[in-house]
């Protein structure tokens, strides 16, 4: 075939598994417009020089590649840059692909009824002084905010003169539950006062009445604890308003092994007063 044959949308479409309507849309977004428009019907003629462009751009949608990653990868200045996005987006999907896995695992224990009973302990809290980050956060959003805040949180009291006096803990207000967005409190106690950095704040974190019970595991399994405790406090009617606190005993930051995670759930029960920012 000679280079300059144009060939019809509905032959290009043969030639790359690419439907008529994907693309009328990509040329339309313009990631892959065709060599000609026919001015007077308007039909869309390809040159065979374009189908490899084409299939490329088949099998990175073919795995879920955002159309502005996709462009990115076809005018990419050199090799290395568009290698670089590709094993970016490579790696965004291993991580789908774990979080999917242990959905399928939660999801089997769920169903075979493997939920062990839970120890519940009532703990009194006495006022604390904290470092934080507090911000209004979508739950969709949750990750990267509450892994970026703890960021800057340890950054800040490694380089102050403070130390530490409990382990990384939060605070979800309710609305966080019931609206998915919400105000959350990302906090590190500290035996002292300590200069504002950045959005690091200090706070007060009030004494409490909790009812506390520990998660082991992973984050994705939290909410069968949240539900063993909910459901412990509901049946005494002695739950009351406020936020749920989480204090975060074995995270990522000491082991890669999820199963050894150890979270604390801490649900008000009795009373409980807002953290004053000061």
């Amino acid at each position: 075939m000679h280079m300059s044959t144009l060939v019809t949308i509905g032959d290009f479409a043969r030639m790359t598994y690419l439907s008529i309507k994907s693309l009328r849309y990509y040329h339309e977004v313009g990631l892959l417009a065709p060599a000609s428009v026919d001015p007077d019907t308007g039909y869309r003629l390809y040159l065979p020089e374009q189908v490899p462009t084409a299939q490329v751009i088949r099998r990175l949608r073919d795995l879920d590649m955002p159309l502005g990653e996709v462009r990115a990868v076809l005018t990419a200045g050199d090799v290395a840059a568009r290698n670089a996005i590709i094993a970016n987006h490579l790696r965004r999907m291993e991580r789908q692909l774990q979080q999917t896995q242990a959905a399928v695992s939660s999801l089997r224990v769920l169903l075979e009824g493997g939920q062990a009973p839970i120890q519940v302990e009532y703990r009194s809290t006495r006022p604390q002084l904290a470092i934080a980050v507090r911000a209004e956060v979508a739950a969709n959003d949750f990750g990267d905010w509450w892994a970026d805040a703890f960021d800057e949180l340890r950054a800040a009291l490694a380089g102050g003169d403070v130390r530490r006096a409990g382990p990384d803990g939060a605070l979800y207000h309710s609305e966080f539950f019931t609206e998915e967005f919400g105000e959350t409190v990302a906090f590190i106690p500290v035996t002292g006062p300590l200069p504002r950095a950045g959005r690091v704040r200090q706070l007060e974190l009030p004494a409490s009445e909790l009812a506390v019970t520990l998660h082991e595991g992973r984050f994705g399994d939290l909410d069968k604890t949240y539900g063993a405790l909910g459901t412990f406090v509901n049946e005494r009617a002695i739950g009351v308003d406020g936020p749920i606190r989480e204090n975060y005993l074995v995270t990522a930051a000491d082991t890669e092994d999820e199963s050894r995670h150890r979270t604390e759930v801490c649900w008000p029960v009795f009373h409980t007063t807002e953290t004053k920012e000061k």
